[in-house]
């Protein structure tokens, strides 16, 4: 289609008529708010029209601004109302701008205040004029949506069932708004949530929320924010407003004036009537009519209840049909939220304990009106039950339920609360006036003295013939600060009661004076803290108990220790073999309750070899440390026997299973010979020795052995390595590389990255290796190296 064609200039010249509708329209709105605003200058300035039209020129030339803007200035200085408040909050914000920015940007936010200005007027004044409430709608998405990115917008009225009728709306598809004519109020929307939250709700993204809505085929993913309209504390619908795009968190001016828009929208509602036909809203009952016009004549809250049927015809709930002007929610909320909701939807533990639900429905099947005191009322509001005490009374009238409930009252719910708190602290109080010898007291004071109620209560001077004679003088000082100086005062003691128990009394009193500083009447509570004594005495005990244990097990650990340093020092007389270094070292674990059994060994043979071993036993304290030393004493004197190191592990294990009391162990045992540079080794369940040959290091193979101990005989396998010269061998125990976050192969190739290259020194190859080991668990560690001359 081009422009020329016949199609293309109708298309022109239908769009050129529409631009000049437009036009013609905000020109007509635009001379109402400017008469509007002469009107205001005549009736303030007492001038004639033609003067008020002059003067709103000349100010609106001063102030540098349109004569529009300025009308509605001189509206909003006047109305003072919502529409004002959104533009000194515009306002507001350009201030900060001028202030820091110079010039043209602050002429510029002083001109987006106005031109938000004129558009709220603009809107309102377009709404004023509505025929009814669909060119409402028109006038809001045309004069104030529009220029905030704004596609649709949809006017919902709330019926008092719950439900939504779609009283008006722009920017839809016909047919999306005749689907969308009415919703049922069991049905979850967009706009019902905005009935929920006075804020309203705003939604990023509609695809997001999964909420039904009108127009989600037109604007899939764009945000959506439904606001409730309401005046004067009731809400009459909610205004729902569509954006093409998803829609980004909007400034507080911006918000405001959406507020304002659905307040514009609530006087608009509050005379909405739905066209006949038009709605399809369950027919309410007479019987139930009659029965909301009886609940709001009530001071109590009252809902009026009508049946809810199933798919099959049978009964599933009620539907609260009406909540009257006295309703006061237990959980605090508003009468729009429960009003047409079900009973189980509003209420869902009224199916609980309480048996609300089935006297409901006992009373509708039977028409037997129900009552009773002092009902639990829970409501769950975003899973928290919020409850309430009250007086029930529920009745059929017809076919609907009348469902009253009076809350019980704040002062003898206090008083209630007092009488439990008093039974669960076990306190009793008293008042003993002075003048007339008149004593009261309550039924716990009675209890805890042991005594009927229907005796005479026990004055305060006689206090010390009924305590124990070790308390008198405590008693004493109590009277006397109380009696004589006239000052609050309290007291422990021994209370001997007539059955023969005694109990543990706390008493607490305060004077009463009368205007000339006489000594009236005395008050106060006594306390039974019984249970609170002997807790303390027991406390005592039990902390001597515990003071002794700890010294016992820091006099048991520090003898491990010693015997440990005795057995096993930390440093070692140097080894003396030709062509051999060998350097060995032992860490201590840096917690002394956790001395363990880690052990070492490195000595000459007679027959010139060389045993080199490391080992760990099981466990922690004065028995691993004790099985440490047998271990180790048995290895060296097995060792002079001139057999292999397979053999001596094999010999070591009968030794750990029946020598030792049954404990377990690892080991790693070497036989070096000096002259052939060999060494034959053989391991028991413990970790191989590692070789550092120049720039490379790793663990030797492994040989079958399962650890010292678990059975009682067992053989080990032996290999042979030919060593170097330069070499470097290491043995040691899993303190070196152990981590409570890792695995041992990952631990180990740390150790593997650490050992190469070897420095030039053993002893400093081994203090290197303890000083960046990154071992975590606080064990002993024992290290045993060689290195080939």
């Amino acid at each position: 289609m081009t422009p020329l064609s016949p199609v293309g200039r109708l298309a022109a010249t239908v769009d050129r008529l529409s631009r000049e509708v437009r036009a013609a329209q905000a020109e007509a709105e635009g001379r109402a708010l400017v008469e509007l605003a002469k009107g205001i200058l005549v009736a303030r300035l007492g001038c004639g029209p033609a003067q008020a039209a002059r003067q709103l020129a000349e100010l609106a030339e001063q102030s540098r601004v349109t004569p529009l803007e300025f009308a509605v200035d001189v509206i909003n200085q006047a109305a003072r109302d919502r529409v004002s408040e959104v533009t000194d909050a515009f306002l507001a914000a350009t201030t900060a701008v001028r202030s820091a920015d110079a010039g043209d940007g602050a002429d510029a936010g002083e001109a987006g205040a106005g031109s938000a200005a004129v558009r709220l007027r603009a809107a309102e004044s377009g709404a004023l004029a509505a025929d009814d409430t669909q060119a409402v709608a028109d006038a809001l998405l045309e004069q104030a949506l529009r220029p905030l990115g704004a596609a649709a917008v949809a006017i919902w009225a709330a019926g008092y069932d719950g439900s939504l009728t779609l009283a008006g709306s722009a920017g839809f598809s016909a047919a999306e708004a005749t689907r969308w004519h009415y919703v049922p109020p069991d049905v979850t929307t967009v706009a019902r949530c905005g009935l929920t939250e006075r804020a309203g709700q705003w939604f990023t993204s509609l695809g997001e929320t999964g909420l039904p809505s009108v127009g989600r085929h037109q604007y899939p993913d764009g945000g959506r924010v439904a606001v409730p309209a309401g005046t004067g504390g009731r809400i009459h619908g909610v205004l729902e407003i569509v954006w093409p795009v998803p829609l980004a968190p909007q400034p507080p001016q911006v918000v405001r004036q959406v507020e304002a828009l659905a307040e514009l929208c609530a006087h608009t509602l509050e005379s909405y009537v739905p066209p006949h036909g038009a709605a399809q809203e369950p027919r309410i009952m007479p019987d139930a009519v009659e029965l909301m016009d009886l609940a709001d004549g009530l001071y109590d809250p009252a809902l009026v209840l009508v049946p809810h049927l199933d798919a099959a015809g049978h009964l599933a709930d009620f539907r609260i049909q009406h909540v009257n002007k006295g309703f006061l929610d237990p959980a605090g909320r508003p009468r729009a939220v429960v009003g047409g909701a079900l009973l189980l939807e509003a209420y869902p533990m009224a199916a609980g304990d309480s048996e609300l639900f089935q006297n409901v429905e006992r009373v509708y099947a039977t028409g037997e009106p129900f009552r009773a005191r002092r009902i639990n009322l829970t409501a769950l509001v975003d899973q928290v039950p919020l409850s309430a005490v009250a007086d029930i009374s529920i009745s059929r009238h017809g076919n609907a339920v009348l469902l009253i409930w009076r809350i019980e009252d704040e002062t003898a719910r206090l008083a209630s609360l007092l009488q439990h708190a008093q039974r669960l602290g076990r306190i009793g109080g008293f008042e003993e006036n002075l003048l007339t010898g008149e004593i009261t007291w309550n039924g716990q004071l009675f209890d805890l003295y042991g005594r009927p109620q229907t005796s005479t209560p026990v004055p305060l001077e006689e206090l010390t013939s009924h305590a124990h004679p070790d308390d008198a003088v405590t008693i004493g000082r109590f009277l006397r600060t109380l009696l004589h100086h006239r000052r609050p005062a309290s007291a422990a003691f021994r209370l001997q009661r007539p059955d023969g128990v005694t109990r543990h009394v706390r008493v607490v009193a305060e004077p009463v004076l009368d205007t000339d500083d006489r000594l009236l009447v005395v008050r106060g509570a006594y306390q039974d803290i019984s249970a609170q004594h002997w807790t303390e005495v027991a406390l005592a005990a039990t902390r001597d108990q515990l003071a002794h244990t700890e010294q016992q097990a820091i006099e048991r650990a520090r003898l491990t220790l010693q015997l440990q340093h005795a057995i096993m020092p930390p440093a070692q007389a140097p080894l003396r073999v030709p062509d051999l270094q060998v350097a060995v070292r032992y860490r201590p674990a840096e917690t002394e309750q956790l001395v363990g059994g880690d052990w070492y060994d490195a000595v000459r043979l007679p027959n010139g070899l060389v045993l080199l071993c490391v080992g760990d036993v099981s466990g922690h304290g004065i028995e691993a440390a004790t099985s440490m030393v047998v271990l180790r004493n048995a290895l060296r004197g097995l060792a002079v026997t001139g057999a292999g190191p397979g053999q001596l592990l094999s010999w070591l294990n009968i030794v750990a299973h029946h020598l030792t009391g049954g404990v377990t162990a690892t080991a790693v045992c070497g036989l070096y010979d000096p002259a052939r540079r060999t060494l034959r080794w053989a391991r028991a369940g413990h970790l191989p020795p590692v070789l550092v040959r120049g720039a490379q290091a790793g663990p030797l193979p492994l040989v079958k052995g399962m650890l010292l101990g678990a059975v009682a005989e067992a053989s080990y396998e032996e290999d042979e390595v030919q060593l170097a010269a330069e070499d470097t061998l290491l043995m040691y125990t899993d303190g070196l590389i152990e981590r409570r976050d890792r695995s041992v192969e990952e631990s180990l190739a740390q150790l593997l990255s650490t050992v190469r290259p070897a420095p030039d020194s053993l002893d400093q190859h081994l203090d290197r290796l303890l000083t960046y080991s990154r071992s975590d668990t606080d064990d002993d560690t024992c290290l045993v190296g060689i290195r080939v001359g």
